[in-house]
């Protein structure tokens, strides 16, 4: 079941999506000269209804956007674009971050399921916050290494869009962003990394062992940094090591 955060903003970016479509249809009507009766004769909608549509009061269908576009000789354009990444989890990613909160040094302060908005848009697995150290690091939870590429640039654009997320006004002093990835250990995962080994060190410099002292422990955080986790019921752990 989605969450009360993931349903509250998915009904504020459809609020959103509305009311520009909403001034979009307003524009051009305008700007052709056509009133909204007119409008509503030709597009087959009742003219009261398109009323409320342009004072951003209704949410009609696609096929009403269309029959308004086509009347008025435009184009309707709706599509979806790739962002920073899903907020639906596995099984495995409940796992990890079960694993992960136990593990956590009382210092730091988590923060599961950051939406982010601007500039870009998506979810953070989890925002570990020390507010000792003013440092946030956004962490990303992953049970498979699929298209790499995509999962680094998301990382990064998520972390850097972390003031966007409605918690960070209440972190007090502003803090450091920095990132976490934690991949559970599998062959098919440690296939991938070792054939992008580059590429995942210039993405998360810090050694693992680091990363993980400061997360169980007083150590400082070292830096963006990637970790391997185990799966195996009572005996799941984080594996020390590249």
């Amino acid at each position: 079941m989605p969450n009360a955060e993931f349903e509250a903003a998915v009904r504020r970016a459809t609020v959103r999506r509305h009311r520009t479509l909403a001034e979009d249809l307003l524009h051009l009507r305008e700007d052709a000269g056509v009133s909204w009766r007119r409008l509503a004769l030709e597009a087959g909608v009742d003219r009261r209804y398109l009323d409320r549509i342009e004072e951003g009061d209704e949410r009609p269908s696609l096929e009403t956007y269309q029959r308004l576009a086509a009347a008025l000789g435009a184009e309707l354009s709706t599509r979806l674009y790739p962002a920073t990444g899903p907020a639906i989890r596995d099984r495995h990613q409940a796992a990890i971050l079960e694993l992960l909160l136990a593990a956590l040094d009382s210092r730091w302060h988590p923060f599961a399921e950051a939406a982010v908005r601007h500039p870009s848009r998506g979810w953070i697995d989890v925002a570990l916050h020390d507010p000792m150290a003013r440092l946030i690091v956004a962490s990303e939870l992953q049970s498979g290494l699929q298209r790499l590429e995509q999962l680094v640039r998301w990382s990064v654009a998520k972390a850097a869009a972390l003031p966007s997320w409605e918690g960070w006004a209440h972190l007090g002093d502003t803090p450091e962003v920095s990132r976490l990835l934690v991949v559970r250990r599998t062959r098919a995962t440690r296939a991938v990394a070792a054939e992008f080994a580059r590429q995942l060190r210039l993405a998360y410099p810090a050694h693992p062992d680091d990363a993980l002292a400061a997360l169980t422990g007083p150590a400082s955080w070292p830096g963006p940094a990637m970790v391997w986790v185990v799966l195996e019921g009572r005996r799941s752990r984080f594996v020390p090591g590249r």
